[in-house]
C-alpha cells in the first residue's frame, strides 16, 4: 500500500509502459480502440480501452463519460494506485483532506490506500483512469453493454443497486469511507 502524496502522471514513465510494456518490447496485441468495450455503469458511460487481461502489466485504461452531478463517494482502493487524466469538463476531486479542481489536461495519481472522491461540476465531463487490480473486474461485474452512443438514463440508484455496488466494491478491494465531495 502506497502512502506517498499524489503525483503528476505527466512526470511518470507509466504512459510509456502502456505503449510498449514493462519489458521494453512492443506489444503486438495492443487493443484496437474500435473494439473497446463500451459499458453503462450506473449513470456513466465507460469505455475500456485497455483491459488488464490484454497486457503483461495488468493495466486497465478506462474512459469515463458522465453528466453533471455524477459523484463517487469517498473510498479507497486497498491494493492499487489510480491515475486520472481529464479530457473534457470540470471535476472536483477530493484526495485525503485536499479538494482540487481538475480541468482538461490535468493529470493526477491517487496512491493506493488514499481516500478519494470526485464530482462532475460541468454539464458533462470525460476523463481517463488507469489502474491495476480489481477495479476493472468490479466494473464488469455490475455494468451492462452500452445501448446507445450516449449516456445511460440518469436516475437515482435503487437501494438494491447501492447494495450491489457496495458488495462488488468490497469483493474487489474497494472500501467506501464517506459521502462524495460537495
Amino acid at each position: 500500500m502506497s502512502t506517498h502524496a499524489p503525483t503528476d502522471v505527466r512526470s511518470s514513465s507509466l504512459s510509456r509502459r502502456i505503449a510498449i510494456g514493462s519489458s521494453g518490447e512492443p506489444q503486438p496485441d495492443r487493443q484496437d480502440v474500435r473494439m473497446a468495450a463500451a459499458l453503462w455503469f450506473t449513470t456513466a458511460r465507460l469505455t475500456i480501452h485497455l483491459s488488464q487481461t490484454d497486457n503483461a502489466d495488468g493495466l486497465t485504461l478506462i474512459e469515463h463519460h458522465m453528466a453533471q452531478g455524477f459523484a463517487v463517494p469517498l473510498h479507497v482502493h486497498q491494493d492499487e494506485d489510480e491515475s486520472f487524466y481529464i479530457l473534457q469538463g470540470e471535476v472536483r476531486m477530493q484526495i485525503a483532506d485536499e479538494v482540487r479542481r481538475l480541468t482538461p489536461g490535468d493529470a493526477i495519481t491517487v496512491p493506493g490506500g488514499t481516500p478519494h472522491s470526485f464530482r462532475v461540476v460541468s454539464p458533462e465531463a470525460r476523463f481517463l483512469s488507469m489502474t491495476t487490480g480489481g477495479f476493472e473486474a468490479m466494473i464488469r461485474s455490475l455494468a451492462r453493454p452500452a445501448e446507445t452512443e450516449g449516456l445511460p438514463p440518469q436516475a437515482e440508484p435503487t437501494d438494491a443497486e447501492v447494495a450491489a455496488l457496495v458488495a462488488a466494491c468490497a469483493a474487489h478491494g474497494i472500501a467506501f469511507q464517506g459521502p462524495a465531495v460537495a
